[in-house]
């Protein structure tokens, strides 16, 4: 009994693989294969174009630019865009891209009272981690350039109107 079921079951096994054999592999015929032709059809009509190596440098440089606060509309130094720029932004405005950052607006003020402030935070007699860790290995030659270019911005911002 066991030997007749056993060939039957193989009997049916193989009918069934002559059967998927001669209607074709399964990727090829029936819905399947149209689905494919359909795909290659569609991949021919709908031509992508490939995204020129110029566009992707000029989004990167945007991007860069953004991030590292160099929007301004005026010409400001290395040192100010690498120490104050991400918190009092480009410009002294406090603002980037319409954003409100995390420092006051600094544009405006006099080069006294600029570097009587930054003093003040790097003696720590004003309360601020972030500016007493930026300026303490900074020399009082170096503040005054800080306070002397700051106390310019407003000068460019409007030269430029």
């Amino acid at each position: 009994m066991k030997r007749t079921i056993a060939l039957i079951a193989t009997v049916v096994v193989l009918g069934l693989m002559i059967y998927t054999f001669l209607k074709g592999p399964a990727y090829q015929g029936g819905k399947a294969g149209h689905i494919i032709e359909d795909l290659k059809t569609l991949e021919q009509k709908a031509k992508i174009e490939p995204i020129k190596e110029k566009d992707i440098g000029q989004e990167k440089l945007k991007a860069l630019r953004d991030k590292a606060g160099n929007t301004s509309s005026f010409e400001v130094s290395n040192s100010y865009r690498k120490k104050c720029a991400s918190c009092h932004g480009v410009d002294g405005s406090g603002t980037q891209n319409g954003k409100k950052l995390m420092g006051p607006a600094i544009i405006g003020q006099s080069e006294e009272t600029l570097l009587k402030k930054l003093n003040d935070f790097k003696a720590g007699r004003k309360e601020n981690l972030i500016m007493k860790g930026l300026l303490m290995n900074l020399s009082q030659e170096e503040l005054k350039e800080f306070a002397k270019e700051i106390s310019e911005f407003k000068a460019r911002q409007d030269a430029l109107k």
